[in-house]
């Protein structure tokens, strides 16, 4: 029996997931700066920790409606090649631990050419979580429009 922790954080009125192994901490929202010529998906970036930090909105990258700032908004930080990147998510305030077992693979009609970023299908309950993986999360293109700003 193998259990892994994951953070659980919310869009819109669905829940997702990220192996807290990847995760380096969450923040409060702070105000982005604005990137000219930046990918849509990019909110900006924030100063964290002294470190220049680019913002994805997953709103945007998920092809969501735009989400309203509110008391409960975060960002989650974690680690992409050698830089740090934010995700801003409405709310992330649990952390659980799923076993192995209650994982499922994505379905096929959600696992389109693009979407290897859904690593699964977390059963709690009776809850389904989408588990994300970071490291797949954005295209090598992206990755390497990020990695200069």
């Amino acid at each position: 029996m193998s259990e892994r922790q994951y953070v659980i954080f919310k869009l819109e009125n669905e829940e997702y997931a990220v192996d807290i192994m990847n995760v380096k901490e969450i923040s409060e929202y702070m105000e982005c700066t604005k990137v000219p010529n930046s990918p849509n998906f990019i909110k900006g970036i924030i100063n964290y920790r002294g470190n220049v930090v680019p913002v994805i909105n997953l709103h945007e990258k998920f092809d969501m409606l735009s989400a309203s700032i509110t008391p409960n908004t975060r960002i989650i930080i974690f680690g992409l090649n050698d830089k740090q990147v934010g995700l801003l998510v409405d709310d992330a305030s649990q952390v659980l631990t799923i076993d192995d077992k209650r994982i499922e693979d994505a379905p096929n009609i959600i696992m389109g050419s693009d979407d290897k970023f859904i690593s699964g299908i977390g059963k709690i309950e009776n809850r389904m979580v989408i588990i994300l993986d970071l490291e797949n999360l954005l295209s090598e293109e992206e990755k390497k429009r990020i990695e200069v700003i």
